[in-house]
């Protein structure tokens, strides 16, 4: 496909059709082709060299979407960050990536330039994303400038509208087509299983996510509209919230706060989005929102689709929220390393506790420990193929040739497929765990112990007995009925029921929450961790 982002949106939808909604405005399509024209030029104005990282430290917003265009564009390689990490590990990317051009929401600029000389050798430029609201309130509190603060660490600093008006005067620069094969952007892992890895796009890649997943499940209709309480930097919320409303002519919604139950209910209320893309955790809160306000506060009625993923969506929540809102949500398995979705369940073919089908355009296959295939309905490594296969980790090249074979993707996720077609997730390859000697999937495990009334969470991991021999801990968040003796009692009555003597949990620790990343997936590492320091019952996890 010989283009570029910046031409596929451009034409996707008509200068005065909405393509963003945005803190009550509306951007149509012409004013985001201006945007992303105006960035351009700044990244002239700035001296960027084709290659160069450029580190978007941004919220969802008009001025991500403008820039990341601009960026991809332009041959410069954009760095999406999660605006939810800690600084030292926002600072982390920073450096892994080396780049030296990062645009910064304001409220963030101030605390990444402190001791920047020190801390990111690489960063020379900072352009400062301001909000004329808070810029109002900071006018009247006293503090270190910015401008004070770049200057101790000999980095270039100014606000984006200024550095725009410098930069009218420069002309518009070529912009390099997708069909060059080259690096457009790199997509940090969320890190569920240890140090995020930097996985390397093109171009290419979001159009052919757009052609297999997108066209294939979406089907997106005239006057559809998304939103994904997944943000823009990762993989998934970008395919969501930028790719495919906007390589289609649609609206995305973009909501610049923390995505919790309440905002995600004001988001439903105000802006009325047809499709829905969340996590697990997120329909587990919006069902407890709705529970706890007596049916009043979420409104899914403009909803006809929702998508889940990030990992698997336990069938009695899907089942559960079918059954409250009426829309059925949509499992399907993605990844970093493949941009988005290669298997996704379809509307009228949806089976809760599956991944659903492998889509067009690409390949899947299991494998066992000794790299043979598996026969039908036994678990094997899951291996993928497509042409949205990153190029590589950036930097890491053990790492690259570990995860890249001869065209194949290893996931590290434990799969089986039926004699449907329907794919099921295990658990990833190294949260699975043997007790008497055979293998045990937390994610089947999980399944069955959330259907026990008065649970509303659980997480399986590998624990030891008194003898030292490997068995299965369930972590159990309580819902709002009252557990206890009693609900660990029904527990080990359900698993005795419904589950072999050496996949049923020997132990159950009950906790107010589970530790998740920034995208919603369970870090099942910390709750190993804790075991070997002996956790306490009704102790938070943070």
């Amino acid at each position: 496909m010989d283009t570029n982002l910046f031409q596929a949106i451009c034409n996707a939808g008509s200068v005065d059709d909405p393509a963003i909604l945005y803190e009550q405005r509306q951007i149509s399509y012409g004013e985001l082709r201006n945007q992303a024209l105006d960035m351009a030029r700044v990244l002239r104005l700035l001296e960027v060299r084709s290659g160069d990282r450029v580190a978007l430290l941004l919220a969802d917003s008009p001025e991500f979407v403008g820039t990341f265009i601009a960026v991809c564009s332009y041959g410069a390689i954009a760095v999406p960050i999660n605006m939810g990490l800690r600084l030292d590990e926002q600072r982390a990317i920073l450096n892994d990536c080396s780049a030296s051009l990062a645009f910064v929401e304001e409220d963030l600029s101030q605390a990444l330039l402190a001791d920047a000389l020190k801390k990111l050798p690489d960063l020379k430029q900072v352009v400062v994303v301001g909000r004329e609201q808070r810029r109002q309130k900071l006018a009247s509190e006293p503090r270190r400038g910015d401008a004070e603060a770049a200057s101790q660490v000999s980095i270039t600093n100014q606000f984006l509208t200024d550095v725009i008006a410098q930069s009218r005067s420069q002309s518009t620069p070529a912009f390099v087509s997708s069909a060059d094969d080259q690096a457009a952007f790199i997509l940090y892992t969320s890190g569920s299983t240890g140090e995020p890895k930097g996985a390397v796009h093109r171009q290419s890649d979001i159009f052919y996510t757009n052609e297999t997943y997108c066209h294939e499940v979406l089907r997106l209709r005239e006057g559809d509209r998304l939103f994904s309480s997944s943000r823009l930097p990762f993989a998934y919320g970008l395919g969501n919230a930028f790719t495919f409303p906007l390589l289609n002519g649609r609206t995305t919604i973009l909501c610049r706060e923390k995505p919790t139950p309440e905002i995600i209910s004001k988001v439903f209320a105000d802006y009325r989005p047809t499709i829905f893309f969340g996590v697990p955790v997120v329909y587990r809160l919006l069902l407890d929102e709705f529970n706890k306000q007596s049916n009043s506060v979420v409104d899914c009625s403009s909803l006809r689709l929702c998508i889940s993923a990030g990992e698997a969506l336990p069938a009695p929540l899907g089942e559960e929220w079918e059954k409250t809102f009426g829309v059925p949500i949509l499992d399907g398995i993605g990844s970093t390393e493949m941009l988005h979705m290669w298997m996704s369940n379809h509307e009228g073919e949806n089976v809760y506790g599956s991944s659903g089908r492998l889509l067009g355009g690409y390949e899947a296959r299991l494998l066992d420990p000794e790299g043979k295939t598996v026969t039908a309905g036994v678990e094997g490594n899951l291996w993928v193929k497509g042409a949205s296969a990153a190029l590589e980790y950036w930097q890491r090249t053990e790492t690259t040739q570990n995860t890249f074979v001869e065209g194949w993707v290893r996931t590290g996720d434990l799969y089986r497929q039926d004699t449907q077609g329907y794919w099921f997730h295990m658990g990833r390859s190294d949260d699975c765990f043997k007790s008497s000697g055979q293998w045990v999937s937390p994610v089947e495990v999980e399944g069955v112990l959330l259907r026990q009334e008065g649970v509303n969470r659980v997480a399986v991991v590998e624990d030891f007995d008194d003898d030292g021999l490997p068995c299965a801990c369930a972590f159990v968040v309580r819902s709002t009925t009252p557990g206890g003796i009693g609900l660990e009692r029904s527990l080990r009555e359900l698993a005795r029921a419904s589950l072999p003597r050496f996949k049923r949990p020997r132990r159950y620790v009950f906790v107010d929450q589970l530790p998740y990343t920034a995208t919603g997936k369970i870090q099942r590492f910390k709750l190993r961790e804790r075991l070997k320091t002996g956790p306490s019952p009704n102790v938070p996890m943070q």
